[in-house]
C-alpha cells in the first residue's frame, strides 16, 4: 500500500511540475473588490466575515465543541484539594500588569481588527492570555467566585448562539449589515462580528482554563 501511495504522490507532483500550463491572467482586482464590497481596509476581515463566513462560523462551532470535549473529560475525575498558585509579590505585580496589557489589546483588537491587523481569533487569544495571568496568580476559590458572578457558562452559550442568529440574517440581507470606508463601526456587520468571535474565545479559554485548575491543580 505505501507504494502504491508514493507512485500517486510521483505522478501528482510530476504533473504540476512538469506539465503545467501555465495560470492564467486575472485582470480583476481581488483585494479591491472584497475591500469595495465590504467597506473595510482590511480585506482579511472581509474575507473571513463575509465572503468565508460559512468557514468562520465552523471555526467558532469547532471550538466551542473543544471547550465542551474539555468540559466533559475533566468532569470525570474528583476536584483537587491544593492549588498551586504564583504568590510571590513581584511575580503577581508583573503577570498583573501583563493581563492588563493584553486585556487592553484585546479591546483594541476587537473593536479595529476591520481596519488595521486583528479581529475576534485574535482579540480572544489576548483576552484568554489575560485571565490565564490572572489566574495563575489567584487564589482558586476567588477565581471561581468570578466564574460564577460572571455566569461565564451561560455567557459563552449566549454569545454563540447570538453570533450564529447575526450569521443567518447577515447571509440573508448582507446590505443590511454595510456602513461607510474606514469608519469605526463600517460594514457594520464585520466589527460586530469581531466581538462576538472575540467574547467566545475568551469566556471560552476562561472556562477551560477554570477546568485544568478546578480538576488538575494546574494549567
Amino acid at each position: 500500500m505505501t507504494v502504491i501511495y508514493l507512485i500517486i504522490i510521483a505522478a501528482v507532483f510530476v504533473k504540476l511540475s512538469v506539465f503545467v500550463h501555465g495560470v492564467p491572467e486575472v485582470c480583476v482586482d481581488i483585494v479591491g473588490t472584497i475591500v469595495s464590497e465590504t467597506g473595510v481596509p482590511n480585506a482579511v476581515a472581509g474575507i473571513l466575515l463575509r465572503n468565508r463566513v460559512y468557514d468562520t462560523v465552523f471555526e467558532v462551532m469547532v471550538f466551542s465543541i473543544a471547550v465542551q470535549g474539555v468540559h466533559v473529560f475533566l468532569s470525570r475525575h474528583a476536584p483537587v484539594k491544593f492549588v498551586t498558585y504564583v504568590r510571590e509579590e513581584t511575580s503577581v505585580i508583573l503577570a498583573r500588569l501583563g493581563a492588563s496589557v493584553s486585556a487592553m489589546l484585546c479591546v483594541e483588537l476587537a473593536l479595529r481588527g476591520h481596519l488595521s491587523p486583528g479581529g475576534g481569533f485574535a482579540a480572544g487569544v489576548a483576552g484568554g492570555t489575560a485571565i490565564g495571568l490572572v489566574a495563575i496568580t489567584s487564589p482558586p476559590e476567588e477565581m471561581q467566585r468570578h466564574y460564577e458572578r460572571w455566569r461565564a457558562k451561560t455567557a459563552e452559550k449566549s454569545v454563540l448562539l447570538l453570533f450564529l442568529v447575526l450569521t443567518g440574517i447577515f447571509l440573508h440581507r448582507p446590505d443590511w449589515f454595510r456602513g461607510d470606508m474606514a469608519a469605526l463601526f463600517s460594514a457594520l456587520a464585520i466589527p460586530f462580528f469581531n466581538l462576538l468571535i472575540a467574547l467566545k474565545v475568551t469566556i471560552g479559554t476562561w472556562t477551560v482554563t477554570h477546568l485544568f485548575i478546578r480538576y488538575r491543580g494546574l494549567l
